[in-house]
């Protein structure tokens, strides 16, 4: 069961691709056979390790094409250990909603996606989710648990300010909800009230058959109560370095002679006018 929808998020074959807290790693494994070269991190090792024995096994039975890559490895989503712009595609899907420093995540998702690079971004929808709330504390007041409900502008509101640029969303599971209700009001643990099985039994079986008739149904109940809200955004590309300005040619065009310079010589034969002689003649002489 995925949440992103890859028909709005197009994978290439040798797209590098980050799926952070991949949980059971199902959008994961959908990179992998699409033909990416992915990385799956999880700070359950747990999880992790099942992750990486399903990606041996899809490299077994010929699931992936050649070139593709897939990794299992834990960490921690606040200091992801990868340098600047390694990845051209993120996915984080229903991650946000657990994490009290949500900005200081999306910081670090936008600092290894790379200038160009796309990411996708689910949380739980605020309303459905909001019904869940008010009929079980249990449902997240639990270690992990959620402690946020985002409403859809909220969600923008903090990709943009993380400087991303969305450009698509919509709504997700909504044949979901209504069993997550169940779950909630019956007891989140309780999976043998009979309600809470037989919806179980519906979703497995549309799951496994995606009979027509689920699928149209649920197209049009997303908008209304899709248990899920999906983000698609991109990050700006770096502008474009001008270039740097021509450096001045101080040479004189071709023909251009400098200006001659003054010439305080005399001409030849111009000679200085006579000094005024100031002696008084013989005959005169007192």
């Amino acid at each position: 069961m995925l949440t992103v929808d890859f028909t709005r998020f197009p994978l290439a074959a040798g797209d590098r691709v980050l799926d952070l807290g991949c949980g059971a790693g199902r959008h994961a494994f959908e990179c992998y056979r699409r033909g990416a070269q992915v990385v799956a991190l999880d700070r359950n090792g747990e999880e992790i390790r099942e992750v990486a024995r399903w990606f041996a096994a899809m490299k077994e039975a010929g699931e992936a094409p050649r070139g593709a890559t897939a990794t299992a490895m834990e960490g921690d989503a606040h200091h992801l250990p990868f340098p600047d712009g390694s990845f051209d595609v993120v996915i984080v899907s229903e991650v946000m909603e657990h994490i009290p420093d949500d900005k200081g995540v999306l910081a670090e998702v936008v600092r290894v996606l790379r200038p160009g690079g796309r990411i996708a971004v689910t949380v739980p929808r605020y309303g459905p989710e909001k019904v869940c709330w008010a009929l079980s504390d249990a449902y997240h007041e639990v270690e992990g648990g959620h402690i946020r409900i985002y409403k859809a502008d909220e969600l923008l509101g903090r990709i943009r300010e993380a400087g991303l640029k969305p450009y698509g969303t919509h709504h997700a599971h909504a044949l979901h909800a209504p069993y997550w209700w169940l779950k909630c009001a019956f007891g989140v643990d309780n999976d043998k009230a009979l309600p809470v099985r037989a919806y179980h039994k519906l979703l497995v079986w549309d799951i496994m058959k995606k009979p027509a008739a689920t699928r149209v149904t649920e197209r049009l109940l997303n908008p209304v109560v899709g248990k899920s809200f999906v983000v698609y955004a991109t990050k700006p590309r770096l502008p474009a370095a001008a270039p740097p300005l021509p450096a001045a040619d101080t040479r004189l065009p071709v023909g251009d002679e400098p200006l001659p310079v003054a010439d305080a010589r005399l001409p030849v034969g111009d000679e200085p006018l006579p000094v005024a002689d100031t002696r008084l003649p013989l005959a005169d002489a007192q």
